[in-house]
């Protein structure tokens, strides 16, 4: 059986792990002795369940609540004397974090009596332990993810251009990101340029650049922002917004790997590798005219497609997990995670914005919630009806109930005489009443 982990904070007990192992020796104990500790183990391994001893009251109030902010997820147990408790501010922090607590002097077998279960709580609360994060920091392990990251992997030992599509919100730069901290131009520059957000005016000066004296206002040399990725990655998101006439320059730049800035005359050699991403289908912006056929050829050597949320089912919750932890403190100090309810809502919902959309859900009920718990109102999401099955099943058990009530009301409470009125075998009769809890 795997053994139950436990993160022991103790920094003024050395000897309380040795303790504790001794009073609980099916369980994993690592013991740290400050809070920078525990963050660093904690980044790096994932507990269900934290022991802290002494640490309330020994340490600023100010220091403990963000520790605890930021490892909300942890199921903390504390160890301290009675008299912390007098403290206003150390009463708030135990009733805001902690699940339970002891004084000194301990009884360590009442102790490990709570810290399993604690451990056994935790677990219901999580029923699957979090994968470690991936070194491509692409959250989630479906199918879907796992065939992103193999090609993700593949794509970034190369230097040739990559064509990233995916629908709005589903995480494009995230993975042109992941792409270039895999390749060898990690150590470059990443330089992030939206084709559809700079004005059609400026696009030209903004990717070549520009010489001093090119235009009114010019007034000195601009290196571009093609220019400016030199050595690294140039990430062009949404390229299907590249106006036609700016295409042939590109296209230029793509074949002869060189620029020349607005108003001058030389050309300049730029090694840049180039990943392009768009939510628009360009075979279909080709066939309507909208985007060059050349340069399409040119962007999608590599072509990456990024699955939106609603095929990403199994991912959903670590997502949302991940996202209520990346954003902890901007929620209230008693807020503990997710009901059942809402992760219902969650699965249930078709999430038409993508990740961007769960994002903003996430952030919004941590700010909204009121209790312990963010529930499907908090994250404007409603409960998903339940099942046909489930509603035929209910309504089966409900006849066959009445039925027996019936019967057995009719023959005096006779369960013999009960069960030959419903055709059914005594041993039959005795099962079914057992199964809907009856008695005669």
């Amino acid at each position: 059986m795997t053994p139950k982990r436990l993160l022991c904070i103790a920094p003024d007990s050395p000897d309380a792990a040795a303790m504790l192992r001794e009073a609980m020796p099916d369980w994993d104990i690592r013991s740290v002795g400050s809070l920078d500790e525990a963050r660093s183990e904690l980044r790096q391994e994932a507990y269900l369940v934290g022991l802290l001893m002494h640490v309330i009251g020994s340490k600023p109030h100010q220091e403990i609540d963000r520790f605890l902010r930021q490892h909300s997820g942890v199921q903390w147990v504390g160890v301290f004397r009675a008299e912390t408790l007098a403290a206003p501010a150390c009463r708030d922090l135990v009733a805001d974090y902690l699940c339970d607590y002891h004084t000194v002097p301990v009884d360590l077998q009442r102790l490990a009596h709570t810290l399993g279960h604690v451990h056994g709580h935790a677990q219901l609360r999580r029923p699957r332990a979090r994968p470690a994060a991936s070194a491509s920091s692409l959250i989630g392990s479906c199918d879907a993810m796992q065939r992103l990251r193999g090609q993700v992997e593949r794509v970034a030992k190369v230097d040739a251009p990559v064509l990233i599509w995916g629908e709005s919100g589903s995480g494009k730069e995230l993975t042109a990101q992941a792409i270039h901290r895999q390749s060898l131009r990690a150590t470059g520059p990443l330089v992030p340029i939206n084709c559809g957000a700079i004005a059609p005016n400026l696009i030209h000066s903004e990717l070549f650049g520009y010489e001093r004296g090119a235009f009114t206002g010019a007034a000195r040399d601009k290196v571009g922002l093609i220019e400016s990725a030199n050595g690294g990655t140039l990430f062009l998101d949404e390229i299907g917004d590249l106006p036609k006439d700016l295409q042939a320059n590109f296209l230029r730049f793509l074949q002869e790997k060189t620029i020349i800035r607005l108003g001058a005359t030389r050309a300049i050699p730029v090694d840049v590798r180039v990943i392009s991403a768009s939510h628009v289908n360009l075979q279909q912006a080709v066939l309507r005219g909208d985007f060059r056929e050349d340069l399409y050829y040119r962007l999608s050597v590599l072509p990456v497609t990024v699955p939106p949320l609603r095929e990403r089912r199994d991912d959903l919750v670590e997502l949302a997990e991940h996202f209520f932890h990346q954003h902890a403190a901007d929620k209230a100090p008693g807020l503990k995670g997710f009901s059942s309810h809402a992760l219902s809502a969650i699965a249930a919902h078709n999430w038409p914005g993508n990740v961007r959309e769960l994002i903003n859900r996430v952030r919004r009920a941590m700010v909204m919630a009121d209790g312990k718990w963010i529930e499907p109102d908090d994250l404007d999401l409603a409960m998903p009806s339940p099942p046909i099955e489930a509603v035929l099943d209910d309504a089966r058990c409900s006849s066959e109930r009445l039925a027996i009530r019936a019967c057995l009301d009719r023959s005096g409470q006779n369960v013999s005489r009960a069960a030959r009125d419903l055709g059914i075998s005594r041993t039959t009769m005795y099962r079914l009443l057992a199964k809907h809890n009856m008695r005669p």
